[in-house]
């Protein structure tokens, strides 16, 4: 991998967020346990749209239902 470029998701730890580098990138860059790097955090946005497409409007027969 020439790119040293990754989406990696967050994760909780204790009170930390945490992120794992992925192999490749280690590999390339010769990281070793217990280095010092620098990154770069860019926040992506995601985007919903279309993502509840087809399912239609509510009803009040779907607010008398008791909801999971």
């Amino acid at each position: 991998m020439s790119n040293t470029k990754a989406l990696v998701k967050t994760r909780r730890v204790g009170g930390s967020l945490v992120v794992t580098l992925p192999k490749d990138i280690v590999e390339v860059k010769k990281i070793r346990e217990g280095e010092i790097v620098e990154i770069t955090v860019t926040k992506l946005r995601v985007d919903g749209f279309g993502a509840l497409r087809g399912i239609g409007p509510f009803t009040t027969e779907d607010e008398l239902k008791p909801h999971e």
